[in-house]
């Protein structure tokens, strides 16, 4: 009791000293006549500012209150001033025109408990020298042209296993849960890259460790946390995700150490450290590590891992899975999809990456799913560094901008018909999203463009047309399609909330 009635009085004083600081920083604005104007925005209440307004689906209460006050807005979290940016043209000033301003990243809580901002190639600030590397590093190990082709062998064996996974389920005319199913492919896919190992597996009976710590930390991230904007909370963590994070954590650095090690050891033992033919990006690094001016420690190697399989797995599984269930609420749109996949593969019996550059349909498919249900639906957190106009209007220093590319996505100024899945509307344009057009940025663009992007539009087109070329599909328990539960879960990607369930039956012509 004495504990309870200890941190209700502490909590009863920092909400006076915060009143004292809102009603402080009030005055001094009033003080600045001349000043630009910051963004409109809803009242505030005190203390809390504008939280209340937010609920579990910040995306669409943001979409919501832009309707109101416009496409760049103000609101306060605590003691956290934001502004959302919720139109293309909003956007393009953010992520282009004062794109060096607006790059700073604003961490969360949970990301400064693992001191993850410090060393992070998504956290640190882009003027550093050690971004500029780790991005470099990552660009040119990862993800350059070179490195993506000589990956493609992997990417369609795992595709292969995929299918093989499906046909066991097709011949017990089971359910397959396709988020689980895209996800353990997509962590395979970027597991063997890392390490040259599975770190997944399809057999429910079997739990990974690994997987289940990756799913965890993704969840914990995710979760809401007041320490966001009340940073006196940090230390009490009240809603448990500084633990629940450092518990997931913990687990997979310990497997990276476990490769780390593994593979120094195995260096040792080779006379020549470059003889392996085939190496993966761990090689790469350790290899980089032995260059008398390489500024790589095994901590930093930890980290940049932790962002890969973070930053990698989710986000691509769950396009898939967002991409599968708009199929199958829309048949006709599915049966379009799969007779342009049987026309251009035939009987070949599989579907290679080399094929999907000739299914424009498919291609407006995954377009289509990115704009309706992009993974990040506010894009990573950015930070003013200085003081910055956009608009018209002032975004003071220290701000948080939120891209709300959800919104943008779902514009009626911006698209005709925008709460339909049409992927006809993408057929005969340029329009992409490789973050030139900034009515479609799922992977955002400028210097913070995704560095994973050239990646994800192999992995995500190549798992649909090889799902959609090796079955016909049909929800379970006499669903209707029109009927599919397409509601969402905010977190650190846009889950549905009911995963998707189908039943894949096998194509008798292939």
């Amino acid at each position: 009791m004495e504990i309870i009635l200890g941190q209700a009085l502490f909590l009863l004083f920092c909400s006076i000293l915060a009143c004292f600081f809102t009603f402080s920083t009030t005055r001094s604005k009033r003080k600045s006549p001349g000043a630009v104007v910051t963004p409109p925005g809803p009242p505030r209440l005190p203390i809390i500012g504008n939280i209340h307004l937010v609920g579990k689906n910040p995306h669409r209460s943001f979409a919501d209150l832009s309707k109101t006050y416009g496409p760049i807005m103000s609101l306060k979290f605590g003691s956290l001033n934001t502004v959302v940016i919720a139109s293309p043209e909003a956007a393009r000033e953010v992520l282009r025109t004062h794109d060096q301003i607006l790059s700073y990243r604003s961490p969360t809580n949970s990301i400064r408990s693992l001191n993850h901002h410090k060393v992070s190639v998504v956290w640190l600030p882009s003027s550093s020298a050690h971004w500029r590397m780790l991005r470099k590093l990552s660009v040119n190990l990862l993800f350059s042209p070179q490195r993506i082709e000589a990956t493609k062998a992997l990417r369609l064996r795992k595709m292969k296993e995929l299918v093989s996974f499906m046909s066991e389920s097709s011949e017990r005319e089971e359910a397959v849960d396709i988020s689980r199913a895209s996800f353990i492919t997509t962590l395979n896919i970027i597991s063997n890259i890392l390490f040259s190992v599975d770190l997944g597996s399809y057999d429910s009976k079997k739990s990974s460790a690994f997987q289940d710590a990756v799913t965890g930390l993704m969840e914990a991230i995710g979760n809401p946390d007041l320490a966001n904007y009340f940073p006196f909370l940090r230390y009490l963590d009240l809603q448990g995700n500084t633990k629940s994070i450092k518990v997931c954590t913990d687990r997979l650095f310990m497997a990276f150490r476990g490769f780390i090690n593994a593979k120094i050891a195995e260096r040792l033992l080779r006379n020549n450290h470059n003889e392996v033919s085939n190496i993966d990006f761990v090689d790469a690094l350790l290899q980089f590590t032995e260059r008398d001016e390489a500024e790589l420690n095994t901590n930093d190697i930890e980290h940049l891992l932790l962002d890969m399989f973070g930053a990698g797995t989710d986000t691509n599984s769950s396009t898939v899975e967002w991409a599968m269930s708009e199929l199958l609420r829309n048949p006709k749109t599915l049966a379009k999809a799969q007779a342009e996949i049987d026309r251009v593969i035939g009987q070949k019996g599989v579907v290679e990456e080399s094929d999907i550059l000739e299914l424009p349909y498919l291609a407006a498919v995954v377009k289509e799913t990115f704009r309706l249900h992009p993974a990040a639906p506010l894009l990573v957190p950015r930070k003013a560094e200085a003081d910055v106009e956009v608009l018209g209007y002032l975004v003071p220093k220290d701000t948080q901008v939120l891209v709300n590319v959800w919104a943008i996505g779902r514009d009626p100024s911006v698209w005709e018909n925008p709460m339909k899945f049409e992927p006809e509307r993408f057929m005969g344009k340029d329009i992409d999203v490789k973050g030139r057009d900034y009515e479609l940025t799922p992977f955002g663009a400028g210097r913070r463009i995704c560095p994973g992007l050239p990646l994800a539009v192999k992995i995500v087109p190549l798992m649909l047309a090889s799902l959609l070329y090796s079955f016909d599909w049909k929800l379970p328990n006499d669903v209707v399609s029109e009927e599919l539960d397409m509601d969402e879960t905010f977190g650190l990607t846009l889950h549905k909330t009911k995963p998707l369930h189908a039943v894949p039956v096998k194509k008798r012509t292939h």
